[in-house]
């Protein structure tokens, strides 16, 4: 996420947390978790993709795809941002968060690929 304050440099008002942190917080206290990141703060979250299916009490839930369908109602609602940075594509996105998250990605996402080959953007 270094490279955001270069693309948006009169922005820096969200939070920076990784998509594992927040399944694991899942697997601990459960659906409060998805509220927690349903409001209207902006964040960014990060590697979406790596992180697994939450469970909680024996329910598994796909915990990122929750939180982006409540973000997208904020978007929709107040156009609250919400960032991603991800080492997926669009069809690997759309294989593990289903078509209904991935149209809601194309509506509420620019895309800023980079090449294979190019340097990593966090160092």
């Amino acid at each position: 996420m270094r490279l955001l304050p270069y693309l948006v440099p009169h922005k820096r008002n969200y939070t920076f947390i990784p998509c594992r942190n927040i399944v694991f917080g899942f697997n601990g206290i459960g659906f409060k978790m998805i509220e927690d990141y349903s409001d209207n703060k902006a964040y960014c979250f990060d590697d979406l993709g790596v992180e697994h299916i939450g469970r909680h009490y024996g329910k598994d839930c796909n915990v990122m795809g929750e939180i982006l369908i409540s973000r997208y109602e904020i978007f929709r609602q107040k156009q609250v941002l919400t960032h991603i940075t991800t080492n997926l594509n669009a069809e690997e996105l759309q294989e593990k968060y289903g078509e209904r998250i991935r149209s809601r990605m194309r509506e509420m996402f620019n895309l800023v690929a980079f090449g294979e080959k190019s340097r990593d953007k966090r160092k």
